[in-house]
């Protein structure tokens, strides 16, 4: 069974609310807000993340914000540290810079440039994966550093985006895919 049609994606998917024209008119924001809320839909959600990726792994890299609130939880569960991507001029230590485009502009990531070692086997969660800009940026700052990406893991991939093409030669785990 395909991880969009598993129970514990059906049971996902009911406490994902749409928001119709945000952040911008003619866009539909997938809010997570109701399924964090629900503290077992939170547990199934970190669970069905993690599970995906048990085995030869060293660190889990997230970017801000929503994908920190999955992250942190994932690499717990795996055993795993956390490594905090951030928005540019968010971390006080020495950084490698991304740039990345988005759905709706541009925008810059960060990585402290010790915070993953060369040959750390790194797996990069994020809630959504929609144009996979910001998977591909955080992917390259983790090349940068000389570490190994092992793959992706979203809570809600949206395939009519066509992510995956952005994220090509790596493993790629979504709990909830929607088609269109």
């Amino acid at each position: 069974m395909s991880a969009s049609t598993s129970e514990p994606a059906a049971r996902l998917r009911s406490l994902v609310r749409e928001v119709p024209d945000f952040p911008e008119p003619g866009l539909f924001y997938k809010d997570m807000t109701p399924l964090l809320g629900d503290a077992d839909g939170f547990a199934l959600a970190v669970e069905a993340l993690a599970d995906q990726w048990a085995g030869a792994l060293d660190v889990v890299v997230a970017v801000a914000a929503r994908g920190f609130i999955l992250g942190a939880p994932v690499a717990r569960r795996l055993d795993l540290g956390f490594v905090p991507v951030r928005k540019q001029g968010k971390l006080p230590w020495e950084t490698s810079s991304e740039a990345y485009g988005l759905e709706y502009g541009t925008d810059v990531l960060e990585l402290h440039i010790d915070a993953v070692l060369p040959d750390q086997r790194v797996l990069v969660i994020d809630d959504v994966l929609a144009t996979g800009g910001t998977a591909a940026a955080t992917g390259r700052l983790v090349d940068r550093v000389g570490a190994s990406l092992v793959g992706y893991g979203f809570l809600l991939e949206l395939a009519f985006l066509d992510g995956r093409q952005r994220l090509t030669g790596h493993r790629i785990e979504s709990v909830m895919i929607e088609e269109g």
